[in-house]
């Protein structure tokens, strides 16, 4: 459960970094639809 947590945290941080560079809207929704779909490959895939 501590592995799942901190690889969420450590995307979320990654996302709110990019989001601080980028202030386009529709920059930050793909790359949170991107980070979604990599986290949820990861602990849900094969």
């Amino acid at each position: 459960m501590k592995k799942i947590i901190g690889f969420i945290s450590f995307f979320v941080a990654i996302g709110m970094l990019i989001m601080m560079v980028t202030h386009n809207r529709l920059v930050g929704l793909i790359i949170i639809a991107l980070l979604l779909f990599v986290g949820y490959n990861c602990f849900c895939g094969d």
